[in-house]
């Protein structure tokens, strides 16, 4: 969880760095989505395959995903327009985060088997947990 929350602050970072040119009016939706899909996303998405495929993981990125096209956009929550309208022909990150999950499956499953990541995903634990919750310290 601590890398999503570093990934998200970072692509945030990059945000700010580029407000100047996104948040303006006068300029095209069409240029300021290639932008964001071009340079804020895979800031955001950087090593994501790697990540766990939790609902918490997804919702810190569908909200950053969320806020950002709005600020793209110039609206707000005042103006009670769906995020579905303003996505900005950008497809979700749930989406894509799964598909790149699936990519690294394909290059794990593809690789040698004396590697260390086939190795990893064909272990199997011996030997059973204790019962209960884990002990405190």
């Amino acid at each position: 969880m601590v890398e999503v929350k570093s990934r998200v602050s970072a692509a945030w970072s990059k945000w700010r760095s580029l407000t100047g040119v996104l948040c303006k009016k006068k300029i095209r939706e069409r240029f300021k989505s290639k932008i964001y899909r071009a340079v804020i996303r895979p800031v955001a998405m950087y090593g994501a395959e790697c990540w766990p495929a939790t609902k918490e993981v997804e919702t810190r990125l569908s909200v950053m995903e969320a806020k950002m096209p709005r600020w793209m956009a110039v609206v707000t929550r005042m103006d009670r327009i769906r995020n579905d309208v303003i996505r900005l022909c950008v497809v979700p990150i749930a989406d894509e985060m799964h598909e790149a999950r699936l990519r690294w499956y394909g290059h794990v499953v593809r690789g040698k088997e004396d590697s260390v990541r086939k190795i990893g995903l064909e272990l199997e634990v011996s030997g059973k947990r204790p019962r209960g919750h884990p002990k405190q310290r």
